[in-house]
């Protein structure tokens, strides 16, 4: 596929960039954590939101989202990798637009 068209994410799904800071971490003591690093559990991550389809309800482009890795599909665009996923695998949503709601915090 050489030639470039318009893409429109259907119903209620979500087109994901991936965080590149979600790869290593970092210890509060400074120590760098590997991705490959295994943990006791499952390790949520933060994406920014490309594209939505027209059902998407409470999430627009631009936002950042916190979703499950492990439940993740993932499509390659003219070499960039994306996620799509369905509005309601997305656990939180952070964005300005959210300011005015009673949140409590604050990324």
């Amino acid at each position: 596929m050489t030639e470039k068209r318009p893409i429109k994410m259907l119903h209620d799904r979500i087109l994901c960039e991936i965080d590149q800071e979600s790869g290593e971490r970092r210890s509060s003591g400074g120590i760098v954590i590997p991705a490959t690093a295994a943990m006791g559990g499952r390790r949520l991550a933060w994406s920014q939101v490309v594209a939505v389809g027209p059902q998407a309800r409470a999430i627009e482009a631009g936002d950042r989202v916190l979703f499950d890795p492990e439940d993740k599909a993932e499509v390659e665009v003219h070499g960039e990798v994306y996620v799509v996923m369905r509005e309601r695998d997305v656990h939180a949503v952070a964005a300005d637009r959210l300011a005015d709601e009673s949140t409590g915090l604050y990324l």
